[in-house]
């Protein structure tokens, strides 16, 4: 008797692909059938009676807020009959995050230096925090610059809604967030008509800045800075 031989023929990969997806579309049609027909009849099954999974909280997308400024030094850095003001927006990306800093009503060519800081010196209110110290961490982040109508401009691009933050174990610094922004006087000489009196402060690339300039206020019920935009409770963070 003959015996004969049959072969088959390999399915290409493309069918293969386009199998596997019609068996896992087959397979999902069975699960959501055994779900449907489980809480119709109240058969007892490992789906029924399971919540459906919860979306995650979205988190602000975009969010601006304004600097308050060191009043004693305002008049050798606000041009005459105008307002100073500094306003950020910050905008949530995928990769990091995009502020834009926006200064007005200064005085033409003045130097400032961009900082992320721990803490303010202020309370939500804007009245001095009888119990501030010093600024905690700070992370130095850009220079700033008056232009001829005393304007200017600055964007950066790095984490800083909800995560900024440094460590050093060498030192012993647990993981601690910088969520206020403040910039201060490049040259300690600038407010000195104003009654500085001319201390040097590591606030720049040369650790010889002046005094701050302006700076955030910390929220009034979570006493966190600005760039904390997903708060667990009082000085608490949600990353």
């Amino acid at each position: 008797m003959s015996i004969r031989s049959t072969s088959r023929t390999p399915a290409s990969p493309a069918t293969s692909r386009t199998h596997r997806r019609a068996a896992g579309r087959i397979a999902a049609f069975v699960i959501t059938a055994t779900i449907a027909v489980a809480a119709t009849s109240g058969v007892g099954s490992a789906f029924a009676g399971s919540a459906a999974p919860q979306a995650p909280a979205k988190k602000v997308h975009k969010t601006t807020f304004s600097l308050v400024p060191n009043t004693p030094f305002l008049n050798c850095m606000q041009a005459k009959g105008e307002t100073a003001t500094a306003v950020a927006t910050v905008t949530r990306n995928k990769l990091n995050d995009k502020l834009d800093l926006e200064l007005s009503g200064f005085k033409s060519h003045l130097d400032f230096d961009l900082f992320t800081v721990q803490t303010s010196p202020f309370l939500s209110d804007g009245t001095p925090d009888p119990s501030f110290t010093n600024f905690g961490l700070a992370w130095y982040q850009s220079d700033v610059h008056t232009d001829d109508d005393g304007e200017a401009s600055v964007t950066i691009k790095t984490i800083l809604l909800d995560q900024i933050f440094g460590f050093d174990p060498a030192v012993s610094l647990s993981p601690t967030n910088t969520f206020h922004l403040g910039f201060w006087f490049n040259d300690p000489q600038t407010p000195v008509p104003c009654g500085y009196n001319g201390a040097l402060t590591p606030f720049n690339g040369e650790h010889n800045a002046g005094p701050f300039a302006f700076i955030t206020l910390p929220d009034k019920v979570n006493d966190l800075g600005p760039l904390c935009t997903d708060p667990k409770g009082p000085g608490v963070c949600n990353p």
